[in-house]
């Protein structure tokens, strides 16, 4: 497949690319400076955009792509306060894979987003969540307008919303589940949330 990637510098968007590649896919990956800690590969293309919100900047790099995926995400609550950056690059990207004829779109979002899950356990749902919420809300309302925006889009589109990342050897394994949708679409399945397992 031919992928472009969005958050190709940090720590998810980075191992999204590497994997992309020794699974044989073509990638490019859009930054913002030429910055990308990633070794040069064959079918690894690094394009400079530095305005996600550029519409007419991001076609190009989305023509003839098989599917676009988004790590996109503030570094911190007072970036995500002060210049949202997930929301409105999000709205321009599925104009962009709009006009440029891509369909298919993953992002990552984050778990405290979503609905609570019942087997996350009692004192997770009702006082690790509610404080995570309270002292990131910023950057959670910059994802949940991210989540709105892929939703309201012709896209077919995934969210992934891990619930924790640790900086180790991927697990190869998750748990899936399904969340209503008030749209449907044939030539669509679905959405679904798929969340990694909590594995040490």
């Amino acid at each position: 497949m031919k992928l472009t990637m969005f958050g190709a510098t940090g720590g998810v968007g980075r191992e999204v690319v590497r994997q992309a590649l020794d699974a044989g896919h073509e990638v490019t990956a859009v930054v913002r400076d030429a910055r990308l800690d990633v070794p040069a590969h064959e079918r690894l293309v690094v394009a400079v955009v530095r305005d996600l919100t550029d519409e007419d900047a991001l076609v190009p790099v989305l023509a003839g792509r098989s599917a676009v995926i988004s790590a996109l995400g503030a570094a911190s609550n007072k970036q995500a306060r002060l210049t949202p950056v997930t929301g409105p690059a999000l709205r321009a990207i599925v104009s962009a894979m709009d006009r440029a004829g891509v369909s298919r779109l993953a992002a990552v979002s984050a778990a405290p987003v979503g609905p609570d899950v019942a087997t996350d356990g009692f004192v997770a749902r009702r006082v690790f969540l509610p404080l995570l919420r309270r002292a990131l809300r910023d950057l959670y309302a910059d994802l949940a307008v991210m989540e709105a925006t892929i939703r309201a889009s012709d896209t077919e589109w995934t969210v992934i919303r891990p619930p924790r990342l640790l900086n180790k050897p991927h697990t190869g394994s998750y748990r899936r589940s399904s969340a209503p949708t008030s749209r449907t679409r044939a030539r669509s399945p679905a959405p679904t949330w798929r969340t990694p397992c909590r594995c040490r």
